[in-house]
C-alpha cells in the first residue's frame, strides 16, 4: 500500500467515526465559579467523613505521637513482664516465624487496615511469631519511613503483641520485624 490509501483510509475511518458528533457552538472555557455545596453534597460528605471515622476507631490504632524513625534505626519493644529469656530468643532470631506481610508500596492508611488484619489472622491460627516488612523508605530522598514509623507505634497499642523486634539481616533487618503474639487461651 501506498501513503496516499493509507491517507484516505485514514480520512474514511475518521468520518465513519464523527458520524453523529455535532460541532461546539462555543469554544471557549466557562471560567463561572463552581458550583456551592447543596445541603445533599455536604450531607454525604458528612456521613463518608464518619463512617471513615468509625472504620478507623474499630481498627483502634491511633497516628497521635508518632515520631519518625530514621530508615536504619532498629524497632524493639517488650511488654514489661515477658520472660527475659522469651525476649532474649526473639532477639537473637530464634523465635521462627510462621507468617510475613510485606507492606511495601502501601500507604499508610492500607497499611494499618493489612496489619491489624494480618496481627488479628495469627492470633487466630494460633501462630506465635509473624514477620512484617515495612521497609526503609532510602527510595524517597530526604523522607523519613513513614511506614515504619507509624508501625512502631500502632504495634505497641495491639493487646495481640507481646513484643517486636527489628528482624536479622537475612528476614529483612532493620526494614522488618519479628512480632510475638499473645498465645490464643
Amino acid at each position: 500500500m501506498n501513503e496516499e490509501s493509507d491517507f484516505a483510509d485514514d480520512q474514511q475511518l475518521f468520518q465513519q467515526m464523527m458520524q453523529g458528533v455535532k460541532r461546539l457552538q462555543d469554544d471557549r472555557a466557562d471560567v463561572r465559579q463552581p458550583p456551592t455545596l447543596t445541603a445533599l453534597n455536604a450531607r454525604l460528605r458528612q456521613q463518608a467523613a464518619q463512617a471513615e471515622a468509625v472504620n478507623l476507631a474499630q481498627i483502634g490504632l491511633s497516628d497521635g505521637l508518632v515520631r519518625p524513625v530514621n530508615p536504619g534505626d532498629e524497632l524493639n519493644f517488650h511488654v514489661p513482664d515477658l520472660p527475659l529469656r522469651s525476649w532474649k530468643a526473639l532477639v537473637r532470631g530464634e523465635v521462627p516465624w510462621q507468617e510475613g506481610l510485606d507492606l511495601h508500596g502501601m500507604t499508610v492508611e492500607a497499611a494499618r487496615a493489612a496489619l491489624v488484619d494480618f496481627i488479628r489472622e495469627g492470633r487466630q491460627r494460633g501462630f506465635k511469631c509473624l514477620l512484617l516488612v515495612h521497609g526503609k523508605a532510602y527510595n524517597r530522598e530526604g523522607e523519613l519511613p513513614s511506614i515504619k514509623s507509624h508501625v512502631a507505634v500502632w504495634l505497641k497499642q495491639m493487646t495481640e503483641v507481646l513484643a517486636y523486634t527489628s528482624a536479622r539481616p537475612a528476614d529483612g533487618g532493620t526494614g522488618a520485624v519479628y512480632i510475638l503474639l499473645r498465645t490464643k487461651k
